[in-house]
Formats: C-alpha cells, sequence, structure tokens
C-alpha cells in the first residue's frame, strides 16, 4: 500500500506539542486551551489504553510525573485514573485537572476547529490492541469531519494494527534517527509522512523524502531560528512546546 491510499492531511505549519505545549499541563484540556489562546489551530497529543480499554491521554507509561497518583498506567481502569489529579504538578492554577478521555478532546477539537495528530502510545505489550482501538475509537469520534486526525506511532506494530483497521485515516512513521530504509517502513505502513526529531534530520535527507512524496514533521521545535531553517529545507510542520515563542498570527502563515 502507498501513501495515496489514506486520506490527506493538511500539516499546518505549527503543531502545539501534547496540547499546550509549556504552558500547560501536558495532554489536558487545560493544554488544549492554552494552544487555542496562542492562537494554534493544530496540536498533538498521546493516546494510550486504561486497564478497562478505555483511550485516554498520557505521555508515560506510568502516572507518577504528571499526576499525584502512582503506578502504571495500564493497570489502572478509566475510572480510577480520572479521579488523579494531572494538573497540580504544573502550577496551583491547575490543581485538579483530569486525565482526559480521548473522546473528551475529540469534541473540544471538533468545536474549536483544531487539527489533532494523535500519537498512539502503547504501554508495554500492547501495541497491536492500542494502534487497533486507538484507530477505531477515532474512526468514530470524527466520523464526518472535514478533516481526519493523524494516526502517528514509534511503534510499527501499533501503525500496522491501525492500517489494517481503519486503512482510510492517515497515518505518519515517528522516529528519532532516519534510518536507512525509512520509505520501504512507509510504503509497508501506507503513511503519508514520516515524523522525525529535527536534530537528526539533514537537508540531503528532507529532500529525499519530499521527493519520494511524502509529508516531513519535526519534533520538538522550540526555536524561531531552527524552525526557519529546517523549513527552508522542506519540512512542512514543526511541533513545538514553546507556544509563546513560535506564534502563529506574528511570524507563520498555517
Amino acid at each position: 500500500m502507498s501513501q495515496q491510499h489514506t486520506s490527506p492531511w493538511p500539516y499546518p505549519r505549527l503543531v502545539a506539542h501534547r496540547g499546550g505545549g509549556v504552558m500547560a499541563p501536558e495532554n489536558t484540556l487545560a493544554g488544549f486551551r492554552a494552544g487555542v489562546a496562542y492562537g494554534y489551530r493544530a496540536a498533538e497529543c498521546d493516546v494510550k489504553l486504561s486497564a478497562d480499554n478505555v483511550c485516554f491521554l498520557l505521555h508515560d507509561d506510568t502516572v507518577d510525573r504528571t499526576t499525584n497518583g502512582h503506578g502504571l498506567a495500564a493497570e489502572l481502569s478509566m475510572a480510577q485514573l480520572s479521579q488523579l489529579d494531572a494538573g497540580g504538578w504544573k502550577g496551583a492554577q491547575f490543581a485538579g485537572e483530569a486525565l482526559p478521555g480521548f473522546a473528551n478532546v475529540a469534541a473540544y477539537c471538533r468545536a474549536q476547529g483544531v487539527l489533532l495528530n494523535v500519537e498512539i502510545k502503547p504501554c508495554p505489550g500492547r501495541d497491536d490492541e492500542t494502534g487497533r482501538l486507538v484507530a477505531q475509537e477515532a474512526a468514530r469520534l470524527w466520523a464526518g469531519a472535514a478533516v481526519p486526525p493523524l494516526l502517528s506511532s514509534f511503534s510499527v506494530d501499533a501503525l500496522r494494527a491501525a492500517q489494517l483497521a481503519e486503512p482510510d485515516l492517515p497515518r505518519a512513521w515517528l522516529v528519532e534517527d532516519i534510518p536507512a530504509d525509512w520509505q520501504a517502513t512507509l510504503q509497508l505502513l501506507g503513511c503519508i509522512a514520516l515524523h522525525c526529531d529535527h536534530a537528526t534530520l539533514t537537508p540531503q535527507l528532507a529532500a529525499a523524502i519530499k521527493a519520494a512524496g511524502y509529508q516531513l514533521l519535526c519534533y520538538t521545535v522550540n526555536d524561531v531560528a531552527r524552525a526557519c531553517e529546517i523549513m527552508a529545507w522542506g519540512v512542512d510542520s514543526v511541533c513545538t512546546d514553546r507556544l509563546d515563542v513560535l506564534q502563529p498570527a506574528q511570524w507563520l502563515t498555517e
């Protein structure tokens, strides 16, 4: 399957990392509200499965870093996860912010006109089921939407499962170092894009990826000069934590 078999995605110039970057607690509705307040119309977030297979937002395998709870996310039900404070670590003004369900975020993004890049973030050993269930939920939540969500993952197995479950949703492969077989993997997964660490990209690689017909996003770019440099190489989008530095209305057209 080639990348042309999936829906396109607009690839705005700027994408807010984990909802609101450093401006609010990551992967929360407060983060998405911050993104909208800074003029962002595209965001990225991490989605995984609870113990009872509910899709929700969290980056880590444990809840320790970004909530007041402890333990493996894969061992907690959504009812247990929803009781955690996912905002207090960022500041008193965010105390009580919940770990949102994927459905809550989808409703907010659709209401606000925010495009969403959904990183499928499986807990260890749950790649296939996470890819399948996140893709199915994304298709359901965005049914009838003009622009579907973009699914991405570092996990080839998760992307493959997403591809089999919902082949029409656009997909991107996430990497740190760009491997020599990048094109073969993108073709295998029917991806429309490669997402990579900006530090590993070269002008030559960027040119090759674009010449092959793929979109190109780089993370996590927090400096205006660097964003301008790699966009001159052909990078379509940058994912950033610094919504206060890379401001769409001031210096980039989306």
